[in-house]
C-alpha cells in the first residue's frame, strides 16, 4: 500500500492508502482508510466506510507520501 494525499475538486484533501498509483488510462481510483489530514473522519462519508472509488476527473492531483521503510536520503554536503 502507498500512502497518498488526494486533492479532490472543491473538497478538503484526504489522506489515504492506495494499492498502486493510478495509470494515465485509469478512469477511477480506489482509496482505503480515508481521513482528513488531522486524522478526523471525512464529513461526506459514513463513519464505517473503509474504501471509496472516486472518478479521476474529480481529482486535481495526488501527493505521494514517503513510506516509513525508506532510509533517510542525504543530499550533497559542502565541507
Amino acid at each position: 500500500m502507498v500512502s497518498v494525499i488526494v486533492h479532490i475538486a472543491n473538497e478538503d484533501p484526504i489522506v489515504c492508502e492506495v494499492e498502486s498509483l493510478p495509470d494515465a488510462k485509469d478512469s477511477n481510483i480506489q482509496i482505503h482508510n480515508p481521513r482528513r489530514r488531522d486524522g478526523m473522519d471525512v464529513h461526506y462519508l459514513d463513519e464505517d466506510v473503509t474504501s471509496v472509488i472516486f472518478p479521476m476527473h474529480r481529482i486535481n492531483f495526488i501527493q505521494i507520501l514517503p513510506s516509513a521503510d525508506v532510509s533517510e536520503v542525504v543530499g550533497f554536503v559542502r565541507e
